[in-house]
């Protein structure tokens, strides 16, 4: 069943028998069912504090051509303009979660936080550099938990206030781990060795997700890996490397890449069943991300895409990809395209707003409440839903 039909329908269940003995909807109508999110990743999912965080400030996604499509200027959102995590919040009918190191009072954060911050790992820095890894970016998934329990803490100082407060929020964890993988490659890791990574990254996404449910988080929701072998930047830059029997060749994607996205997506699938057995009182999901990306590579035009799904939007070196470094989107030697929706990727790393949306869609296939119905009947878009933590 798909990831937010599964959801609602727990939520129906509490709405009508009492369930979890759940609270009543937030107040304002329109048949929301939470009040906040809040949000962990990286820059996937983050809205804004890249450009403040001073490891990151004043980087790409600070200037144009980012957020020329919906924004028509850079918001630190690294894409040409919404996230999934901004649609999911249009779907929800919620506000928009306050970047955490933009806000500083209960009121700047009790409508959300997003606490993702664009070039963070999953691991700590110091348990990457006992593995000869170095990042630049020193934010880790356990910063992230640390974050929301200051918030927390800001927000109601009484257990009760506390549990009001996350009954009725959803905390969305985006894609995290893509930064540890790729900075290992950049330390010279072979795909099979940075696959060992993959156990310590999946733990440190389950001790975020417990302390979140330890302080009272009701809904849960984990976004998987994205697939690495469909990624400009991979492409352009292993395509030396790879034989011609590493592509996949219904999508051009790079299978080596693409089969340590699944190792971690089976791993992460795994640990959320235990948690859900663990923890039977709360509605733990797994949001698939490597499906809806591998399902428009695979057949771009079937949804709304252009003929070249593997090349960058916003990107220049003159190869097949549209990608290199020293052209990387916002430079002077990169140039944009003409029509960002027609293109899955928009700088090589990360993607469009069209593939956003595209893949937000998917995620919440299957809703029924007013809501997410009313967001998904503008989608023309065969969605498809991830395999289920059950």
């Amino acid at each position: 069943m798909a990831l937010l039909q599964r959801l609602l329908a727990v939520l129906l269940r509490v709405l009508v028998a009492g369930e979890h003995a759940a609270p009543p909807p937030p107040r304002g109508g329109g048949g929301a069912r939470y009040a906040r999110v809040f949000c962990f990743g990286n820059s996937l999912t983050d809205t804004g504090n890249n450009a403040i965080l001073p490891a990151t400030a004043g980087g790409p996604s600070s200037s144009p051509p980012y957020g020329m499509t919906y924004f028509h200027r850079p918001t630190g959102r690294s894409s040409d303009g919404r996230l999934v995590v901004d649609f999911l919040v249009e779907a929800l009918r919620v506000p928009q979660p306050t970047p955490y190191l933009a806000g500083k009072t209960a009121a700047d954060f009790l409508p959300g936080t997003n606490f993702a911050v664009a070039g963070a790992t999953a691991l700590e820095p110091e348990l990457l550099s006992s593995r000869g890894i170095v990042s630049v970016v020193t934010v880790s998934m356990s910063n992230q938990t640390f974050w929301f329990e200051d918030v927390l803490q800001l927000l109601a100082t009484s257990p009760d206030g506390r549990r009001r407060i996350l009954e009725t929020s959803l905390f969305f964890f985006g894609e995290i781990g893509v930064n540890d993988y790729f900075l290992a490659f950049e330390s010279n890791y072979t795909v099979e060795r940075a696959a060992t990574l993959v156990p310590d990254i999946v733990g440190a996404i389950r001790s975020a997700v417990i302390a979140t449910i330890a302080a009272g988080a009701r809904t849960v929701v984990v976004t998987g890996m994205i697939p690495l072998g469909c990624e400009p930047s991979v492409l352009a830059l292993s395509a030396g490397d790879a034989a011609a029997g590493d592509y996949d060749p219904e999508t051009g994607c790079d299978s080596r890449f693409n089969h340590l996205a699944e190792l971690h997506n089976r791993a992460l699938i795994r640990m959320l069943r235990q948690l859900r057995r663990a923890f039977p009182a709360v509605a733990v999901h797994y949001a698939d991300y490597y499906r809806p990306v591998t399902a428009i590579v695979a057949s771009p035009a079937k949804h709304g895409f252009g003929e070249r799904p593997l090349v960058a939007c916003c990107g220049g070196g003159g190869n097949a990809y549209n990608f290199d470094f020293a052209a990387f989107c916002g430079t002077p030697a990169s140039t944009v395209c003409g029509d960002p929706s027609e293109y899955v990727s928009w700088d090589g790393t990360h993607y469009t707003e069209a593939a956003n949306r595209f893949v937000a869609r998917a995620m919440l296939r299957g809703a029924s409440l007013p809501p997410l119905s009313m967001a998904l009947s503008r989608s023309g878009e065969n969605a498809i839903a991830g395999p289920a933590a059950t």
